[in-house]
């Protein structure tokens, strides 16, 4: 696969902003995903420019979102951040030589087109709004289980 962490950073970045709803910095939404700010940055710095999070600079700067969380899909976040197929393909033409290797780019290519469709439709449908609250269910879940 040819699919980079690259997306689920910036899901995880879109969430905790949609979450806090206020300008977070790079370095908190790292600690979040316990990683390198300047990684954090770039990924953020790709969402900018795909028109989902904003940036300000100065003392009370940071990021946020550029537009409603219940607007911003998975797939959003996936086409902001990944180039590319999502499935590789081969790195070089197969043997025409042989009845399998002159065939299985074509029936390849159109499977994975396929599956690559299905994916970026699931994507579709998921906003960050509705991981930000799937989120605080889960922690209202393990609050009610460490009170009872």
């Amino acid at each position: 696969m040819s699919i980079s962490s690259r997306s689920a950073v910036a899901i995880h970045a879109l969430t905790m902003l949609g979450r806090w709803g206020r300008s977070l910095t790079s370095a908190e939404i790292a600690e979040s995903l316990a990683s390198n700010p300047v990684l954090v940055r770039r990924i953020l710095g790709s969402l900018r420019d795909a028109g989902l999070v904003l940036s300000t600079e100065g003392r009370n700067g940071g990021w946020s979102l550029a537009r409603p969380a219940r607007e911003i899909t998975l797939h959003d976040a996936y086409a902001a951040v990944e180039t590319g197929p999502v499935l590789a393909r081969h790195p070089h033409p197969p043997s025409a030589e042989c009845e399998v290797g002159r065939n299985m780019q074509s029936l390849l290519e159109a499977e994975f087109q396929d599956a690559e469709r299905a994916m970026k439709e699931r994507l579709a449908r998921t906003t960050i709004a509705h991981l930000v609250r799937q989120v605080l269910a889960s922690e209202r879940e393990v609050a009610q289980r460490v009170t009872n």
